[in-house]
């Protein structure tokens, strides 16, 4: 993987472009493909693929996804529903492990899995994968879980977490994965709207060298469900954990005895393959649904573009599964490649700031994607770390989560990429369910912006009346077209579905998020236009975050707005109408700060708490959330 490591940068007049290594731009697996096709720029390519998009899909879909009947019609569209290979039979895990399994990749790694604490490391081979796959896909059946049930998923980054899923998906239940950042409330909230049967969690899991109680978390937020038939707790930290008899049992007790034979069951492309929750402007979360085929498309297309995956790659996405970039980019767009990932378990800067490094060193990782958050967090502790560490095997790189600064990707690209590696700044959400504005491995790149929209992916910036803004404007992004990876339903809300995305511009898909176009026709992504946060990456509602506040017994009201962070990039400020007779205090403060974070997760957990006498409101109650600073 030699690559010509040159600083090779050209100012224009609206930013600095800087141009990838001719000879991994050469071979990069999307220029292969245009010369496949005859195209001589990536313009004329791009222009194609827009006006050609069903074609395109419809290639992407037989490239990269296995099909046990082939579809018959590529898409119907009729706004906002849009039905995807109609006809086809597929399956997710199919996709991700059986066929691997089955093929040269059987003693190929799937996963590097590295603990947090030093040492503790397992290696999975695609053999080893569908194995243990098969046995949990036999368990769920041995206790009548079928198509169609739910199973709620409550795991920190370990194996099981991938292998759960990906059962679910091999006899039809639909995975509901909760980030395991998530406190009991957060949790319950989520499960109470997809009634699972069953639930997968562990004892807990270990957070910067101390182990975290994760059980009593899970039961607390499932006392009193009764959908919950069977809790399968697996051991991971050893710590004393409360077991109910006859609803809980341990994962090697649940498989035991089970084969490691299961036939992947024949979906059709519209069959939900998961359900996962994003964050809502009202406060309650929104369930959103998507299918074995657009994930098994989209997530696959955009790993081998972007990121260029290859055989040799050992590859490394630093997210959360959790989140949609773990779900796409870590369970299944690189295993549908038969790709190596890597999967950590821990924080970045345990046992020093230097383990992200020592990682990348020692397995040779030559494709990492992570959070400008991150790497915000790396530049405030200077050079020192990652120049300790060889990560000579580096070629290229990826952002997500949030727009990154230009000074976040030309620190990274420096002393992480060699001052050559290509940063692919992506933009996608929950819904789109794989990166939609993305550079690829040929595409000249300006620090701090996604640059175009992928190819296949029809995308607009207009103003607040649909019309396309001009070079220099800023506008809502809104997408024109269907694309195989997008969300199917809001869960159980259909007006829910239409009144969010399709509503504001009909027709055409609602973002929710601002963007600037320049005069190259660059894509600037702005972040939210909605009341949705964006803290560390991570899309927290304004009104959940409210409503915890407003559960302590001593706040009357709260509204909540974000403050920019140089880490996180927004940070999370309470301000609190206290009841009658309540001093408000430091004390207070910090006891607000816990009960927020005890009700949502760290991830909430707000960086001020202000007492104000009042909190304006509309006509309709709500928090006029701008006007807030200025009573402050």
């Amino acid at each position: 993987m030699s690559q010509e490591k040159s600083d090779k940068s050209v100012s224009t007049q609206n930013s600095v472009l800087y141009h990838p290594p001719k000879d991994l731009a050469e071979n990069s697996n999307v220029m292969q493909w245009m010369k496949k096709k005859g195209f001589k720029t990536e313009a004329q390519m791009r222009a194609w693929t827009a006006q050609n998009y069903v074609a395109f899909w419809d290639e992407m879909a037989r490239t990269y996804a296995d099909w046990f009947e082939p579809y018959t019609q590529a898409l119907q569209w009729k706004a906002p529903f849009a039905k995807w290979f109609m006809g086809g039979k597929i399956n997710a895990a199919y996709n991700a492990v059986d066929r691997h399994a089955q093929s040269w990749r059987r003693n190929k790694l799937a996963y590097i899995f590295v603990g947090e604490p030093v040492g503790d490391v397992r290696k999975i081979t695609y053999f080893e994968l569908e194995r243990e796959v098969n046995r949990f896909a036999n368990a769920l059946k041995s206790m009548g879980i079928k198509k169609g049930d739910r199973v709620g998923i409550y795991l920190p980054m370990i194996p099981e977490l991938p292998i759960a899923m990906l059962a679910c998906a091999k006899i039809g239940a639909i995975h509901v994965v909760v980030f395991s950042g998530f406190s009991a409330g957060a949790v319950r909230d989520r499960l109470e709207d997809s009634e699972p049967r069953l639930l997968v969690t562990c004892d807990g899991s270990y957070r910067r060298g101390k182990p975290i109680a994760t059980k009593p978390q899970a039961d607390e937020a499932i006392d009193g469900l009764a959908c919950i038939e069977k809790v399968v707790v697996v051991k991971r930290n050893g710590q004393e954990t409360a077991m109910k008899e006859g609803r809980d049992v341990w994962w090697d007790e649940f498989l035991a005895g089970q084969s490691g034979k299961c036939e992947a069951l024949q979906m059709d492309s519209a069959d939900p393959l998961f359900i996962l929750y994003t964050a809502g402007a009202a406060g309650k979360p929104k369930g959103i649904v998507h299918t074995h085929a657009g994930i098994s498309v989209g997530p696959a297309y955009t790993t081998s573009w972007v990121f260029d995956i290859k055989d040799t790659d050992v590859y490394w996405s630093t997210a959360d599964i959790g989140w949609i970039t773990g779900h796409s980019y870590i369970a299944y767009g690189p295993l549908c490649l038969g790709a190596t990932s890597i999967m950590y378990e821990g924080s970045p800067d345990y046992p020093d700031f230097g383990r992200w490094f020592q990682i990348i060193e020692e397995y040779g990782v030559s494709v990492i994607y992570t959070a400008p958050t991150a790497i915000r967090m790396f530049m405030n502790e200077g050079p020192s770390w990652p120049q300790k560490y060889d990560l000579s095997t580096v070629r290229l790189m990826g952002s997500v989560g949030e727009a990154m600064n230009p000074d976040a990707f030309i620190w990274w690209r420096r002393y992480v990429g060699g001052g050559f590696a290509p940063i692919m700044d992506t933009w996608f959400q929950s819904e789109t369910g794989s990166q939609v504005i993305a550079p690829l491995p040929i595409t000249p790149l300006k620090p701090g912006s996604p640059s175009f929209p992928l190819p296949g992916y029809n995308v607009q910036v207009v103003d607040d009346n649909g019309v396309a803004v001009q070079a220099g404007g800023t506008g809502n992004i809104v997408m024109t077209e269907p694309w195989p990876s997008m969300l199917r339903e809001v869960y159980k809300d259909p007006a829910r579905y239409n009144e969010t995305y399709w509503s504001a511009f009909p027709g055409r898909y609602f973002s929710g998020d601002k963007a600037r176009v320049d005069g190259d026709g660059y894509i600037w992504a702005l972040g939210r236009g909605d009341d949705v946060l964006k803290v560390a990456g991570h899309r927290i509602s304004n009104a959940e975050v409210e409503a915890s506040a407003e559960k302590h017994p001593a706040v009357a009201s709260a509204a909540v707005v974000g403050k920019p962070d140089k880490v996180k990039g927004e940070s999370i400020v309470v301000f609190a109408v206290l009841k009658p007779g309540v001093a408000g205090d430091a004390a207070l403060q910090k006891d607000i700060k816990n009960f927020v974070r005890k009700t949502l997760g760290p991830i909430a957990i707000p960086s001020d708490v202000i007492f104000v006498s009042e909190i304006p409101v509309d006509k309709a109650g709500k928090p006029l959330r701008q006007g807030i600073p200025l009573i402050a």
